[in-house]
């Protein structure tokens, strides 16, 4: 059964036939394709399994469009081993060789092809190739070597079913793949498209499938063929013939008797029902004609409202770009005379210049090379610092304190050094009156030549005292 509606789109008149009864199934007894009131499963999830289907009756238009939605599902993480769409010189067998239908085929097989014979790992993968009925299809290197086109991509185990929609005009093959992740119908994506293709005239279409070892269900939910043709050129041959516009205009007839004899017979058996009103059913024009406008509305509303938050982005970007750069130009000298004056109050902001970014460098190649000589001055303190406190305590008399030394710790060292001039005079004197000649009659040292030696002693020690505390002092600021 057929159903034909004609339609003006891009240029090219559209006749759309929609088949209603899935031709082919069970016209052999060797094919596995089964037939519901939902899909047809080509092939089921059996090994060695093949099913068809083709057209009664050659096409009568050299160019069309062809939209199929299918499922390829299976348990298993690899599958096979695919499905086939056909448009041949003639009709194919229904348990072939090739994905199940005939090989050395005259037109054109796209195929489905859903495990990797060649071990290259690009499978599931969707290709087309073109036969003159004397090539052999190469099943063990996948076809690479005699497609025309084709795309890597994914039609196994989706949420929704996976369509796709394929074209012929004017010598032109075009193949739009729809990768059943959303239910948005129109979601299709370019696969390939090929010039210079021709096909056979009045040629038959056909879906086809087969599984091997590994197996998947292929179902086949949707198939629409369009007939295509120049504005003006729409061929009268396409009506229906007279003796099947009888049977469908019979069956009509036939269907609306028995509606309106259920509708008796539930009026007379519910009489205190009243009717529903089937305009309520239906929204009216100036209802769609709303909801048009409020989904435009909303599309608008998104874009808007994502081009202000990209604008947002864009202007906090531009500020913060602007702090650094006002942040920076505090350590810059300012510009030679040739540079630029500052934007007037309520203009836009001048960018960054090149001196300016010249000037950001030097300035940090300056803060670097300042780092540098600090880090180098702190170590020296500190080996400076340690060889002290190593040689403070070698003495017998030092106090080692890591911290410095305090006025109790000089005042303990003064009188150390006090004893110890004692000590010494002690012993010079204890020598002299031992000595058997005696003190000669002249001095050799006189009092104040000592006192003025102790006071120079002591003067060296404080200083150099002071000196460390002070070195000490400016070393601990670096840790």
């Amino acid at each position: 059964m057929w159903l034909s509606r004609f339609e003006v789109n891009g240029g090219a008149v559209r006749v759309s036939n929609l088949t209603l009864e899935v031709t082919g199934v069970g016209k052999r007894s060797a094919t596995d394709a089964i037939a519901s009131s939902e899909n047809v499963r080509i092939a089921p999830s059996l090994r060695s399994q093949k099913g068809a289907i083709w057209t009664k009756t050659p096409t009568n238009f050299d160019w069309w469009e062809v939209d199929i939605a299918f499922r390829v599902t299976g348990r298993g993480r690899v599958g096979a081993d695919g499905l086939a769409f056909w448009y041949t010189q003639s009709k194919g067998a229904y348990d072939g060789e090739v994905f199940g239908s005939s090989d050395k085929w005259v037109g054109l097989g796209l195929f489905f092809d859903s495990f990797d014979n060649d071990g290259k790992h690009n499978n599931p993968y969707i290709m087309a190739v073109l036969n003159d009925g004397t090539k052999q299809f190469a099943h063990q290197l996948d076809g690479s070597t005699q497609l025309l086109a084709g795309c890597l991509r994914d039609f196994r185990n989706k949420p929704f079913p996976t369509r796709a929609k394929i074209e012929y005009y004017q010598n032109i093959l075009t193949v739009l793949f729809h990768n059943g992740m959303t239910n948005n119908e129109q979601d299709y994506e370019v696969c390939f498209r090929a010039e210079s293709v021709f096909l056979p005239q009045n040629g038959y279409f056909g879906l086809s499938a087969a599984t091997g070892g590994l197996a998947d269900d292929h179902d086949v939910i949707h198939f629409l063929t369009n007939s295509l043709h120049l504005p003006g050129q729409v061929s009268t041959s396409n009506a229906v013939p007279g003796e099947e516009q009888q049977k469908l205009t019979q069956e009509y007839q036939d269907y609306q008797k028995k509606l309106e004899q259920q509708k008796a017979e539930y009026r007379k058996e519910h009489p205190d029902e009243k009717e529903p009103d089937m305009d309520d059913w239906f929204e009216t024009d100036s209802q769609r004609e709303l909801r048009q406008i409020f989904q435009g509305q909303n599309q608008i509303f998104q874009v808007v409202r994502e081009l202000n938050n990209k604008l947002d982005e864009v202007v906090g970007r531009q500020e913060r770009t602007m702090s650094l750069i006002s942040q920076t130009s505090g350590g810059v000298a300012a510009p030679s005379a040739t540079g630029h004056a500052p934007a007037p109050p309520g203009g836009f902001p001048d960018t960054i210049r090149r001196h300016e970014v010249d000037a950001v460098f030097n300035n940090q190649n300056q803060i670097l090379s300042t780092v540098r000589e600090i880090r180098q001055f702190v170590l020296e303190l500190k080996t400076r610092a340690d060889t002290i406190i190593n040689n403070q305590a070698k003495q017998p008399t030092a106090q080692v304190q890591s911290l410095g030394y305090d006025t109790q710790s000089l005042i303990s060292e003064m009188r150390d050094g006090l004893n110890h001039v004692k000590q010494n005079v002690a012993q010079v004197a204890q020598k002299i009156d031992q000595s058997p000649t005696g003190c000669p009659s002249v001095s050799c040292v006189s009092v104040t030549a000592v006192l003025a030696i102790a006071v120079v002693q002591l003067l060296l020690i404080l200083g150099y005292n002071i000196y460390r505390d002070s070195k000490e002092n400016q070393a601990k600021k670096f840790y």
